[in-house]
């Protein structure tokens, strides 16, 4: 059987963990060998003959051994120990402060963990450099490959060149331009290949055979997963007495490695994952009660859009995360344009799903209480941030759309103007129509979208056009087309790959 640590003990080491200026780092050795017989041992990894090469699950794939089909790997506490004492020196200690106005606008005390502050702009940092420093002297000369389309590229060019090790990165021809020149910068090899993320991922399949690399899964390697937990890690030095950790998922493995942490070390901690409802991957999973190919839409949260979660990931998570939650792309804009106004800093829509949960008051169990969000990337294009930008002020009521009835004489249309200006309304555009209205020949429509303060700004405004005789459609989503909205979600920019392994 297995040897247990004694609950006393355990309590013990867990006590100390907070104590003095070096909390976690200088007990971490002591922790991984007490826990390594209390947790269950690393399953799935297997040194292949006549090579160092470690293959796990489907994370990893080196030609110098033959890939095996095992069994998924539980990421055990013990590892995300060592992976911490051995990044910590190349790893920017990122803040977790609180946000006075969210806290206040929320209900909660709420601690952002700001993981945007790493110089490659996400939490990928960890697990690329942890797995660099895991490959053998060989695999190091020969280098490594990726699929990526964003974060998990620029990770491992940042940590790659930085260690000296030749990094080769396959995107596919969507993936911005912007993230393709920095993975150059950094002096990554990228092959641009594929219409989407799975034709990549099989053009560097076949160039690990031809160039004697070493591919790393950027979300489901067990290298990944536990410089990913390191995040918690972190966060529980930080904010000790925290009641919940509230996590965006894509393909699981920073949930994976932060919940193996949290109920190791503070099980009473409620673990939370949010996910986009165009993709979620995650939830499909636990609903099956296994990993299944998903269907993937077009979002916001773009680095959230895995179709399949890891092997790895869901082993690892599935017991320790309590609850999950999937948000719209209004609530993901909205948290977008949050952060951007109140804390000042550009998120990526991946890294602020977590708020759009907290905004669309998915966790009322956490009025009152101690909860930290990381905001796990940064990464998001100019002419992206306009459009999610719009569409948060959209979601918030303060840009508004309506359609109007006014006479076709002159001095017609002004007169709604006027409103709108003494109303304190901003016109952003205004839209003539003659010849689709069904009414009086002397008539015509005017579509206008307006600028207002906020919600209730909008209610007065759409009250006093009525008020002074001018018939008025207020236009929301639902007013205005969600079903062919959703309609044309379906038809557009989803996949639904076979077996993807990215």
């Amino acid at each position: 059987g297995t040897t247990r640590l004694p609950t006393g003990k355990k309590m013990l080491l867990r006590r100390s963990l907070f104590r003095g200026p070096l909390p976690l780092l200088k007990r971490a050795r002591v922790l991984s060998k007490s826990f390594s017989s209390a947790l269950p041992a690393t399953e799935g990894k297997k040194k292949s003959k006549g090579t160092d090469t470690t293959v796990a699950g489907t994370g990893f794939r080196s030609s110098a051994a033959k890939e095996v089909n095992l069994e998924p790997v539980d990421v055990a506490f013990d590892e995300i120990a060592s992976a911490y004492h051995r990044i910590r020196g190349d790893i920017l200690r990122t803040t977790c402060d609180r946000s006075h106005h969210l806290s206040k606008a929320l209900g909660m005390d709420l601690y952002v963990k700001r993981e945007y502050q790493h110089e490659s702009g996400s939490f990928k940092e960890r697990g690329a450099c942890n797995a660099l420093h895991r490959l053998s002297d060989e695999q190091k000369k020969r280098g490594v490959i990726a699929a990526s389309a964003g974060n998990h590229a620029l990770a491992l060019a940042r940590h790659g060149k930085r260690m000296g090790i030749p990094v080769t990165v396959v995107m596919p021809t969507v993936a911005p331009m912007t993230k393709v020149m920095n993975c150059r910068e950094y002096g990554a090899k990228v092959v641009i290949a594929g219409k989407h993320i799975v034709e990549a991922k099989g053009h560097a399949e076949q160039l690990v055979d031809k160039e004697g690399l070493t591919y790393i899964n950027g979300y489901d390697h067990p290298d990944i997963i536990a410089g990913a937990g390191t995040v918690g890690w972190e966060a529980l030095e930080q904010v000790p007495d925290m009641d919940a950790i509230v996590v965006p998922v894509g393909g699981a493995g920073l949930i994976a490695g932060i919940a193996v942490v949290m109920k190791t070390l503070k099980p009473d901690v409620q673990v939370i994952g949010v996910e986009p409802k165009l993709c979620a991957s995650y939830t499909a999973a636990i609903e099956a009660g296994e990993v299944v190919d998903g269907v993937t839409g077009a979002t916001l949260a773009d680095g959230l859009a895995v179709p399949r979660v890891g092997d790895n990931a869901f082993k690892t998570a599935r017991h320790r995360v309590d609850k999950m939650i999937c948000v719209d792309e209004g609530s993901i804009a909205l948290a977008v344009l949050r952060l951007c106004e109140v804390e000042k800093c550009v998120v990526e829509g991946g890294g602020a799903t977590g708020l759009a949960a907290l905004l669309e008051n998915e966790c009322p169990e956490l009025k009152g209480k101690k909860v930290v969000l990381p905001l796990c990337g940064g990464n998001i294009d100019i002419t992206v941030l306009g459009r999610v930008i719009e569409r948060g002020l959209a979601a918030d009521g303060r840009l508004i759309r309506f359609v109007s009835t006014v006479s076709d004489r002159p001095g017609g249309i002004n007169g709604v103007t006027k409103i709108l200006s003494e109303q304190g309304a901003s016109i952003k555009e205004i839209f003539h129509e003659r010849a689709w209205l069904q009414s009086n020949v002397y008539n015509v429509q005017i579509k206008c979208v307006i600028e207002v303060t906020d919600r209730e700004h909008g209610i007065r405004v759409h009250q006093e056009l009525i008020n002074q005789g001018y018939p008025t459609l207020m236009m929301n989503e639902s007013e205005a087309g969600s079903e062919f909205s959703a309609q044309s979600q379906q038809k557009l920019g989803q996949i639904r790959p076979q077996g993807l392994r990215i």
